[in-house]
């Protein structure tokens, strides 16, 4: 690790803030440790701009997704998608997992159809994993392919296809649970459809009720819950279907608590008024768990960078404030072709953990008892001083600790390997 810092400056910087922040009652090298216990699940599609490694001439944006921008350097198989990741994750404070979609498989030369899908395909990863010392998580993948062309999957009025798609999630279902079994480990297997219309429906029921009998012949499909945990993804809207979502998130909600599933919130699937932070505490009494897909929405882009904005940080104050982080997992979701891949994961990444840190660093109990005593302006005259306390000085403490680039350091690295590595892809 080659720091341009003074290991002594980061240290008597942390100092100073220990002092600032236990006057407080906050003890930061607790908070610290409670850092390391956070365990992001890295998406692999922003290596590569959700193409997957599949043999077909699928179009990306059938389905509702498109990465716009033409940056040099992105990964065209799966040893550089792996190599891009493990040095991602090197430059990343902390022990993180890595999240697939099913269309990122090794199939060699050989055309497989999403509904024959086997852990074989898969084989690759996992041994990676097994090196890299890192989980993996799963997704379906209901997008990008000639079945998803008439803008319906698991709700579409042809039994041909709604079947060739739920044979396809329990083929992914199958997957996630060997993935567990290699790993010793339990991996979260989200759903997330494209289904719904461009323009104003007059038949919105029906195809909601054909979801509703899709998922409920998915999950007959009984599996070991120590290797797999099911979540469900909803969505405001989508290209192509900006007037009607199937599985929204009304939808999706009432499913996961009837069926006992995890609920996955994507901060950038709802309407730019809505707060996504807001929903955790609405939603944890009655689910299993949530997944939170940590984006940033754009206006109609709910896919950009994630930075350190008010958004992403009331996202980890709920978190934290919740006190239940054995129900609520974290994940990544954003993709930007238009920058360099590796510099946008490691912003987006980096950001999310300082928004947990930031989280970790209030004296939620002194808040609560202030709030509990009606102590409201005493409440909010805290929140703001939190504001200007030494937040930085503890990031880059942990960063030193972790043995990752303090600052502005690692972003040399990236210029380095960009240089050495994605210039001659």
């Amino acid at each position: 690790m080659n720091q341009t810092i003074n290991p002594d400056k980061i240290i008597e910087t942390y100092e100073l803030a220990k002092e600032r922040y236990s006057e407080l009652g906050v003890d930061t090298d607790r908070v610290l440790k409670d850092l390391e216990k956070i365990s992001l699940s890295i998406h692999c599609w922003q290596g590569d701009d959700v193409g997957g490694f599949e043999n077909s001439n699928s179009k990306l944006s059938a389905g509702g997704i498109m990465a716009t921008g033409n940056y040099f350097g992105k990964a065209n198989s799966i040893s550089e998608l792996q190599l891009d990741l493990t040095k991602v994750m090197s430059l990343i404070p902390g022990s993180h997992r890595v999240n697939l979609h099913a269309m990122y498989g090794d199939f060699g030369d050989k055309y497989v159809e999403r509904n024959k899908i086997e852990v074989s395909h898969f084989q690759t990863w996992i041994d990676w994993a097994k090196r890299e010392r890192v989980g993996l998580d799963f997704n379906s993948t209901l997008f990008s392919h000639p079945k998803a062309d008439s803008g319906f999957t698991l709700s579409s009025k042809s039994r041909e296809i709604r079947n060739f798609w739920i044979e396809h999630v329990w083929k992914s279902r199958e997957i996630s649970v060997e993935i567990g079994k290699q790993l010793n480990d339990t991996v979260i297997h989200n759903i997330w459809i494209p289904d719904g219309m461009k323009d104003i429906p007059v038949d919105r029921l029906s195809h909601r009720e054909l979801l509703k009998d899709s998922l409920d012949k998915i999950f007959e499909q009984k599996l070991d819950g120590n290797y797999i945990e099911d979540a469900l993804e909803g969505k405001l809207f989508g290209l192509g279907s900006e007037a009607y979502v199937v599985g929204s998130h009304e939808f999706y909600l009432s499913y996961a608590v009837k069926n006992n599933l995890i609920l996955t919130l994507d901060a950038g699937h709802f309407h730019p008024t809505e707060s996504a932070a807001d929903k955790i505490s609405s939603i944890l009494p009655f689910v299993k768990g949530i997944l939170l897909h940590i984006s940033r929405g754009v206006r109609w882009d709910s896919d950009h960078v994630v930075i350190l904005n008010d958004e992403v940080i009331q996202i980890a104050e709920e978190i934290m404030r919740s006190r239940n982080l054995d129900k609520i997992h974290i994940a990544l979701d954003f993709f930007d072709a238009s920058i360099n891949r590796l510099g946008a994961w490691i912003i987006g990444a980096r950001s999310t953990l300082k928004s947990i840190l930031y989280a970790l660093l209030e004296p939620w109990e002194l808040l609560k008892e202030y709030e509990g005593k009606g102590q409201y302006f005493q409440r909010l005259a805290y929140l703001e001083e939190l504001k200007s306390l030494p937040f930085g000085a503890v990031w880059d403490y942990y960063c030193y600790f972790k043995k990752v680039p303090i600052g502005k350091d690692w972003i040399r690295n990236i210029e380095t390997y960009e240089d050495e590595v994605l210039k001659k892809r």
